[in-house]
């Protein structure tokens, strides 16, 4: 049907008969001659139709946007003038000698050539337009080109592919599960599973050394930009290597990955982390590292001042008060401040103490703030000092417990880095390691895995039992400008380790044997050592694209609201449908029957 792709003609098919096929992107009637920029999947080609080929000419007369055309004609240099250096075949056009219609179109919901915002729900019922728009193609070539690199690293390094189950058994992986009813096991469901976990530690037990899968999940659970109830990721095990081992291999994996899809040159040796540090110094465990304000623990310097805004939380043991010096932002007004103290409530900040430091050397006469009253002159000599602050500089202060200071101040950051422009390069890779085991759940009286109750601690089983709320794993995530790309750790391989795990997380012997005794089962014969871990390639390939949303590099994304207006699912099903699975569909309490 036709000889050539649109985007790729260029001055080496001058004065060749050619045939291509697209959508009408633009039409231009210059009375007299009429212009098609034809559109298709490798770009963009400007075809020139004139009254000399009448049959061509009587068909160009009656195409609009987005009709569907083959176009057969001669490659011809454009006009001295004209040529367009933004596009691949911006030096040549087609003069027409034949136009077919393949099919008409209608006016498309919103225009394909246009960069106009237009609304998310819009977008997402007409997919398959939104998809024809040249940005939209560009994302999904870069998602083609992300698979293909970190398959062909991976197969180089001698990974297996294998696909694993998407009908299983539900187990707790931090989220809800999607349910799936067995029509011939009656009274018994299917999961769809949030991640391939254990069956990829199994293969290890299979003796398969190194496995990968480029895997579907699935998730029950709210929703945010960087979140779908179906989502893709790259999921990996190992055999036989250390956590640094896997960390050194996965670098450059990833190095590989930006230097082919993007040729960009991240770092040698990606930077590495504590959790403890990295919540100490940024409140989050997922630094954006291109942002140089930190925060500066002022407790010590606040325990014994009449400001019992600062000292309660400096002498509460689950509290935290903590300093970020913003370079050069004294000029900030008071407006912007309030702004910004807003900004801090939504994690839970009831205020948003300030300084201003006008000038260094009058002390703390050269100090402008509401609080510089509450506390001596030392006191404040002590916080600028820690802070490293300077003329110019406004300091923010976060006083509360930890975690409310921790998610408040660590937003606040992010926020003014790039509110202000801060940011330091571009892309900034940094491993975070050394995870708690668990945290406490005050509300449930029980400790939660922070990872997955498959994670191996960094300590023996007497340690653990004898110190659970301190206890480290062999955790490790990767973050990229303050995104978590991917997450993994070494794996628990002894049978009593993994016991131990469970009981420290309220999983009794019997649940335990419910739930896993496939996992404790194996882990009798012989599980080797292992580790993995997962990357998120849906959120890899939005930063790469620098998009917004993951929403904006998937073909066929869900909403917010965890729906597709494409198809209108979910929907109802037949009675007979629910009957088949002996299903009785229940009216949730204070529904008013229509």
């Amino acid at each position: 049907m036709r000889t050539h792709k649109c985007g790729e003609l260029n001055t080496q098919q001058l004065d060749q008969t050619v045939s291509i096929c697209g959508w009408v992107h633009r039409r231009r009637d210059h009375g007299g001659v009429i212009f098609i920029d034809l559109r298709d999947r490798a770009g963009l080609v400007q075809v020139v139709v004139d009254p000399d080929y009448a049959d061509a000419f009587k068909a160009a007369e009656h195409v609009r946007s987005e009709y569907v055309l083959r176009i057969t004609g001669v490659v011809r240099d454009r006009p001295a003038g004209t040529v367009n250096a933004n596009m691949h075949s911006g030096a040549i056009e087609i003069l027409a000698k034949e136009i077919e219609v393949l099919n008409e179109s209608e006016t498309p919901p919103f225009p394909v050539e246009s960069d106009i915002e237009v609304n998310e729900e819009l977008r997402l019922k007409y997919r398959y337009i939104d998809l024809r728009r040249v940005a939209m193609q560009e994302k999904m070539k870069v998602r083609r080109d992300v698979t293909r690199v970190l398959r062909n690293f991976l197969d180089d390094n001698e990974f297996f592919e294998i696909e694993t189950p998407y009908l299983t058994k539900a187990t707790p992986e931090g989220a809800r599960d999607y349910i799936v009813p067995s029509r011939t096991h009656e009274n018994s469901f299917f999961a769809l599973p949030q991640s391939p976990q254990l069956y990829k530690q199994m293969l290890m037990v299979a003796g398969m050394d190194r496995y990968y899968q480029v895997v579907r999940c699935f998730r029950d659970e709210d929703l945010r930009a960087d979140r779908q109830p179906e989502f893709t990721q790259l999921d990996i095990e190992t055999s036989f290597m250390t956590e640094d081992q896997i960390m050194n291999i996965m670098e450059e994996m990833i190095r590989q990955l930006f230097a082919k899809v993007i040729n960009v040159e991240l770092d040698a040796k990606f930077s590495r982390i504590t959790h403890a540090e990295a919540v100490s110094r940024y409140g989050i465990d997922r630094p954006d590292l291109r942002i140089p304000l930190e925060l500066v623990d002022i407790g010590d310097d606040m325990k014994a001042v009449d400001f019992k805004v600062f000292s309660a939380p400096a002498n509460d043991p689950k509290g935290r008060v903590v300093a970020m010096r913003v370079p050069n932002a004294s000029e900030l007004s008071r407006r912007e401040i309030e702004e910004l103290t807003k900004y801090v409530s939504i994690y839970g900040a009831k205020g948003l103490a300030y300084i201003k430091v006008n000038d260094l050397d009058a002390g703390i006469d050269g100090l402008q703030s509401p609080i510089v009253k509450f506390a001596p002159a030392e006191v404040w000599a002590s916080v600028l000092a820690k802070t490293g602050a300077q003329t110019g500089d406004l300091i923010f202060f976060g006083a509360d417990k930890a975690s409310i200071v921790n998610e408040a101040m660590g937003a606040l950051r992010v926020k003014l880095g790039h509110d202000l422009k801060l940011l330091q390069g571009e892309w900034k890779p940094v491993w975070v390691v050394d995870f708690p085991m668990f945290d406490w759940d005050e509300k449930a009286g029980r400790f939660n895995a922070i990872h997955h109750p498959f994670t191996a601690p960094s300590c023996s089983v007497e340690d653990l039992v004898a110190n659970p709320a301190t206890a480290l794993s062999r955790a490790y995530d990767l973050v990229l400008n303050g995104t978590e790309v991917g997450g993994g750790s070494i794996r628990i391989n002894r049978t009593a380790m993994q016991q131990t795990v469970f009981e420290l997380l309220g999983i009794g012997d019997e649940e335990a044997r419910e739930k896993f005794g496939f996992l404790l089962d194996a882990l009798k014969y012989g599980a080797p050592p292992h580790g993995g871990l997962a990357f998120g390639l849906d959120r890899l390939v939005m930063l790469m694209t620098h998009s917004t949303s993951i929403r904006d590099v998937i073909a066929f994304p869900k909403t917010q609201s965890a729906a597709c207006p494409l198809v209108s699912a979910p929907a109802v099903v037949t009675d007979e449908q629910l009957k088949e699975l002996g299903i009785r569909l229940i009216k949730p309490a204070g529904k008013v029957k229509e």
